[in-house]
């Protein structure tokens, strides 16, 4: 076990926690009142602030972790909101004051080189867009958000006389069964579309209240504003829309082949949506692991003692300090994530697993993004440790394709990690398509944000039709169509395009002939430089 790099506090009393805003204030109002007269002053003061972000945001963090574990107990729910309706709203006018003070010593200039260069330009932006009126947008924000968690935390199917979790359900469209494939598609769709009109409406209002805080801020439409607020100093809307036409023109026509080549195989006289997961060689569902013991303990910790012993000390820390809830269940928000806490120092893994192949995969992704915290815990700085998601989905997606060399502690059959390695290449192929249109269908959102219920459906059709093989037979299933996918853009916002860049940069972190032309095939799209590579060279690198 890790020893963990817990914060000391020097700032704030060993044994103070957040209570209300009262008994916060006085810590912010040391910053505001406290005089600079020294770089020395300056640096002390920066280490103070900091610690005190680590001890709010940790809070804030216990308060998100323990509530998306049980989106059922109102308690939860309460200390939740608590926090933003009476803490956020009074720290952030605060922020903007620290930070001017920052922006405004004379001896800012003298630490403003390679070290806090990131730094001092992201507080710079920050306190560019501070808007005291988009405080309370903010609050409004960040409530009705984690009502989709809530929403889809009660959404359930039956199944063999038992009400199972929607991830439950898609492990069954594995299956060797059609009908029970399709039976289980279908329900899971029509239990979706109950909550149609409710999730409409909710986001309906989001986008609403995101195009206020953008125009409130000086910007035409929510996506300029969040590319600036998510500090993209690094690349433009142009590049993303430049990334758009270089899947549909190089990927898409990899998957067609991909999917063309299943569905002959396949000799099916309709290839439904039911028919795109099950193994056509007629192996059974991949397994890895039973339960979210064993996936920890026997397989994921043993795996990434194989690659680095730090890598798996840091999960076995993790377990030991019950940082893990990885195990699907009712009323337990959808999803997965990694939670740095940055006053303990030991990150939190939240998912919900099934036991299948992607859920190994889920398992691996989160703890690469664990490792990167373990790792960043020595810096100075909170702000230091809190990467921007292009170099945080750098380490997670980089754990994905490094760990492979090693999975054969969850397939111990030569054949089941063969197929494991092919389907998880296979998997970054279709995601690619899935991101851009993601990306594509929120731009669009955004920068047309009074459009009608009508036109949502019909933009998000035809921008699905763009990035899809055209292989896969819908009809009758006109409502199910619509539906596919509209609950990840609800609010995942920008996160799609940004995991996605964090393939650009594996090129020297990844070994093996078909893992490196896969990643050279992506790192090639956003450079344009595939011209030469067509679908059957892909295939031919496949086989």
């Amino acid at each position: 076990m890790i020893n963990p790099n817990k914060l000391e506090r020097s700032f704030v009393d060993s044994d103070f926690t957040i209570t209300n805003w009262e008994n916060l204030k006085p810590l912010y109002d040391n910053l505001l009142l406290r005089e600079l007269l020294a770089l020395n002053d300056l640096m002390a003061w920066l280490k103070d602030w900091s610690e005190l972000d680590a001890i709010v945001s940790e809070d804030y963090a216990w308060r998100y972790i323990k509530m998306t574990c049980d989106t059922s107990n109102n308690e939860l729910l309460e200390n939740f909101t608590f926090f933003t309706e009476k803490i956020e709203p009074e720290i952030a006018p605060i922020i903007n004051k620290l930070q001017k003070k920052l922006l405004d010593s004379p001896f800012t200039n003298e630490i403003e080189g390679k070290d806090y260069f990131v730094f001092l330009r992201s507080i710079k932006k920050s306190n560019e867009l501070f808007r005291e009126e988009n405080i309370a947008l903010n609050t409004q924000i960040s409530n009705e958000s984690q009502k989709y968690g809530a929403i889809s935390a009660e959404q359930t199917i039956e199944h063999e006389g038992k009400q199972i979790t929607l991830q439950k359900a898609a492990s069954l469209l594995k299956s060797l069964d059609r009908e029970l494939r399709k039976s289980t598609y279908l329900k899971i769709q029509e239990r979706k579309n109950t909550d149609e009109n409710k999730l409409n409406q909710l986001y309906t209002e989001l986008i609403e209240l995101r195009h206020k805080v953008a125009i409130n801020a000086g910007f035409k439409n929510y996506r300029d504003y969040k590319f600036e607020e998510l500090g993209r100093f690094d690349y433009t809307v142009k590049d993303c829309v430049n990334f758009h036409e270089s899947i549909a023109k190089h990927i898409v026509p990899i998957n067609k082949t991909l999917e063309k080549s299943r569905k002959e195989k396949l000799n099916l006289d309709s290839y439904k949506p039911w028919d795109t997961e099950f193994d056509i060689e007629g192996n059974l569902p991949l397994v890895p692991f039973k339960t979210g013991e064993e996936l920890t303990e026997k397989k994921t910790i043993a795996c990434f003692n194989n690659i680095d012993p730090f890598f798996g000390e840091c999960i076995a820390t993790m377990r030991q300090l019950g940082h893990l809830d990885l195990e699907s269940r009712i009323g337990k928000a959808p999803g997965g994530y990694n939670y740095p806490l940055y006053e303990s120092g030991v990150p939190f893994i939240f998912m919900n697993s099934v036991g299948t192949h992607r859920d190994m995969v889920t398992m691996v992704h989160e703890g690469g993004h664990a490792v990167h915290s373990f790792l960043c815990n020595h810096l100075s700085l909170t702000d230091f440790k809190s990467t921007p998601s292009e170099v945080a989905e750098l380490a997670s997606m980089g754990m994905e394709l490094i760990s492979m060399e090693h999975w054969s502690f969850f397939f111990e059959n030569e054949k089941d990690l063969k197929r494991a390695k092919k389907e998880q290449l296979e998997k970054i192929l279709k995601t690619l398509p899935w991101i851009a249109c993601i990306d594509k269908f929120q731009h669009w959102v955004y920068e047309n944000p009074t459009h009608t219920l009508e036109d949502r459906y019909e933009k998000w059709y035809a921008i699905s039709k763009e990035f899809g093989t055209g292989e896969i037979d819908y009809s009758g299933l006109k409502t199910i169509l619509k539906e596919v996918g509209k609950d990840s853009c609800t609010f995942m916002k920008f996160y799609f395009i940004i995991s996605n860049m964090g393939w650009h940069n594996l090129e020297l972190l990844l070994y093996g002939k078909i893992i490196w032309k896969i990643v050279q095939l992506a790192l090639k799209i956003t450079k344009k430089h595939l011209d030469t590579v067509t679908p059957e060279q892909f295939q031919n690198c496949m086989n």
